[in-house]
């Protein structure tokens, strides 16, 4: 069984930073990628950012330039920093990660809320 623990959402200023992190715990023999979605009231879940194995990213166009995704392998922990964040950017953000078990399996955080408001 993998568990992901996110941290580090909250209440920020409209071009104001945060930083999300992502811990994934268990016996994870292999992590394929690791990704940021997000969901906000009334949308559908959306893709924020991925990385993959020798640290290669793809970011949602929204984001480009302002969201920097990295990753902490020894750790297990992807991190998610985020500059000049919109209101419209108000969302329920999660981890996600694609990793090898006894198989490949992908897995879910719980969600941590992001406010951008003034």
């Amino acid at each position: 069984q993998v568990q992901l623990v996110e941290s580090g959402g909250g209440l920020v200023q409209p071009g104001g930073s945060l930083r999300l992190s992502c811990v994934a715990s268990g016996n994870i023999f292999v992590i394929n990628a690791m990704a940021w979605y997000r969901q906000a009231p009334g949308k559908q879940r959306e893709l924020v950012a991925n990385i993959r194995s020798g640290d290669n990213t793809n970011y949602a166009d929204s984001v480009k330039g302002r969201f920097t995704i990295s990753r902490d392998n020894a750790k297990k922990t992807v991190y998610l920093q985020m500059n000049s964040l919109k209101p419209e950017e108000t969302a329920v953000y999660y981890c996600n990660v694609d990793v090898i078990v006894t198989k490949r399996y992908v897995y879910w955080g719980q969600g941590t809320q992001v406010t951008v408001s003034s």
